[in-house]
């Protein structure tokens, strides 16, 4: 959830969208997003749309207020429903994000849920994920979550090296995560997700396969493994500034990229997205796959985004500014943009690209499809899926993943 809002149109007070944006829309999925914003501390390379309760602390006041939060997410959730109308859909996929979701009581977040279930109901065998950091839940909340719906949890584990995670600002300790593992199963969760981060300043490759090694022992059916990303405006950006920590470069992200391609696929997961590996096709994170492919989703919360067929918008990013909004009736929509076609088919390259099955070269333009041609020579593109009319990345592509999209959109 970026903490930088983009520009656009004005959003209508009631949240309506054009009416072009629900035609066709029984053939697409239908998920929702709820963003928590709250944290105990930030860790010193996010830029998400986070506070602190120091942060808000005299700003906002109570509507900033995480207590009666649930109840906030719940009525734009009933805004949801009226703005989309008599649109039959049941929701397919619903991740709940943050910040720190399970910051909230258990029953907090079980609410929430329970607003989605009671506007729209839940397709059969609905995926509903929330994230977690590894101090702040234990046996009992976890057993609250399961038995109030959730059937996916994603832990960020992030490292096994306490020197690593003193870096990232991150609270839990070495061993932890795969303690949560264990009593998420024991909870009855069917999926569970790791996430990882490499190329943290300090962090060796020992360091890395270390880190590997802890989550693939811990036995999730899902590890995310992602490159640190530098943003302006973080207390690791200032570090690395001032020269406390070096900055690590892009040979050695390729390096412990290739290292967890190797051992992951050693210990039985499988890439289905670049980041992103799973131990079977039900493990996957369809949540995740639903924005890759363009489907529509609905983001409840402050700075959250959605997109409805073609229409995209995002909400004030304040959690007092959002709760005011809702509390006067209207949307809390900070802005929205209607995606022309042309945008709509670059995207469409740009993340699919990332899939296992990649995009179609239909989708590419004269220039694009040279590119594609000259992508396949350089062994960056598979050529049985290319001869077949797909763009799908070799190993090496993945690597190069930005460069070949870049190339392929022209």
């Amino acid at each position: 959830m970026p903490s930088v809002l983009p520009d656009g149109e004005p959003m209508p007070e009631d949240g309506a969208l054009p009416r072009h944006a629900l035609e066709g829309a029984g053939a697409r999925p239908l998920g929702f997003y709820l963003h928590v914003p709250y944290c105990a501390t930030r860790c010193g390379y996010c830029d998400f749309n986070t506070y602190t309760a120091s942060e808000l602390r005299g700003s906002g006041g109570a509507l900033a207020s995480r207590d009666n939060y649930a109840d906030t997410v719940a009525e734009e959730i009933r805004l949801a429903r009226k703005v989309l109308g008599d649109d039959p859909r049941p929701v397919e996929t619903v991740f709940v994000g943050g910040g720190t979701p399970t910051l909230l009581p258990a029953a907090d977040l079980v609410r929430m849920l329970a607003a989605i279930r009671d506007e729209f109901g839940f397709a059969e065998g609905a995926e509903i994920t929330t994230e977690a950091n590894p101090d702040s839940v234990d046996p009992r909340y976890l057993a609250e979550l399961r038995e109030g719906g959730f059937n996916r949890i994603s832990f960020g584990m992030q490292s096994a090296r306490p020197h690593v995670l003193q870096i990232l600002d991150r609270t839990h300790t070495p061993g932890r995560p795969e303690a949560c593992v264990a009593e998420a199963r024991a909870a009855g969760f069917e999926h569970v997700n790791l996430d990882l981060i490499y190329g943290t300043p300090g962090e060796s490759d020992d360091d890395w396969r270390a880190s590997l090694s802890a989550a693939i022992g811990a036995g999730p059916d899902h590890v995310s493994a992602y490159a640190l990303i530098v943003e302006e405006g973080t207390q690791l950006a200032r570090r690395i500034r001032r020269g406390e920590v070096p900055m690590t470069d892009d040979d050695v992200h390729a390096d412990r990229y290739l290292i967890a391609e190797e051992m992951l696929t050693a210990a039985g997961f499988d890439w289905y997205e670049v980041s992103n590996w799973a131990t079977t096709e039900a493990g996957r994170c369809r949540h995740n796959e639903l924005y890759w492919r363009g489907a529509d989703w609905w983001g409840a919360g402050p700075g959250a985004h959605s997109h409805v067929g073609g229409v995209r918008w995002w909400n004030v990013k304040h959690p007092g500014a959002y709760a005011q909004a809702l509390s006067e009736g209207r949307s809390p929509g900070a802005g929205r943009e209607v995606l022309p076609e042309e945008d709509q088919r670059v995207e469409r390259i740009l993340l699919e690209l990332r899939l296992l099955d990649g995009c179609p070269l239909s989708l590419l333009k004269p220039a694009g499809a040279a590119a594609a041609a000259r992508a396949l020579a350089d062994g960056l593109l598979q050529a049985g899926p290319y001869e077949e009319g797909r763009a799908v990345l070799t190993l090496r592509g993945r690597l190069l993943a930005d460069a070949v999209v870049r190339d392929l959109v022209d």
